[in-house]
């Protein structure tokens, strides 16, 4: 997709600077007070440039989000990791720099991502959420995501909540009007 300002396209290896540091930066973001200081650097510093070349080459599917030709968000998908969710699609990280949040670049990634995957014959979608990182939930809430299930995740002494969202496979669903 591309308009004057907004590009999503596929990660290059010449996005690898770029990807590591709209990691650190929305991760800083959104798990700041969240998680412990040491363990959330120790988390964002697995992510530098080396392990983004390392992604790309096992093939892992990367959405890049330009604005006016920068990076300012990544998505990672792929096929669903939960299968007690019945989805065939997941979406593994979306992430935005925090001064392209709230102003719909998110809710493009995402849409970009699911049809992606539905173009993919990837049924459903399921994305698992920091159940303490709320703007997340809302922001999937607010992309008709249900909260389906939950999940547990240990980050050094912690154990912390995960939501699980899921979207049926769009052909299924129905609108009211």
């Amino acid at each position: 997709m591309m308009t004057d300002m907004l590009n999503l396209r596929a990660a290059q290896t010449t996005d690898c600077e770029a990807l590591a540091g709209i990691h650190n930066e929305a991760w800083l973001g959104a798990y700041r007070g969240v998680l412990n200081g040491l363990d959330l650097q120790k988390l964002i510093s697995r992510r530098s440039e080396p392990w983004w070349q390392g992604a790309l080459a096992r093939g892992v599917n990367i959405q890049i989000l330009a604005v006016s030709e920068t990076p300012a968000g990544y998505a990672t998908f792929g096929p669903c990791r939960l299968k007690a969710t019945g989805m065939e699609g997941e979406i593994y990280e979306l992430y935005l720099k925090p001064e392209y949040q709230g102003l719909g670049f998110g809710r493009a990634l995402f849409e970009h991502v699911r049809t992606t995957l539905a173009n993919r014959s990837l049924s459903g979608l399921a994305i698992q959420v920091l159940s303490e990182n709320e703007p997340a939930r809302a922001f999937y809430r607010a992309m008709g995501g249900s909260r389906s299930g939950t999940s547990w995740y240990k980050i050094g002494s912690r154990r912390l909540e995960i939501s699980i969202y899921t979207w049926p496979d769009r052909s299924h669903q129905t609108r009211a009007d």
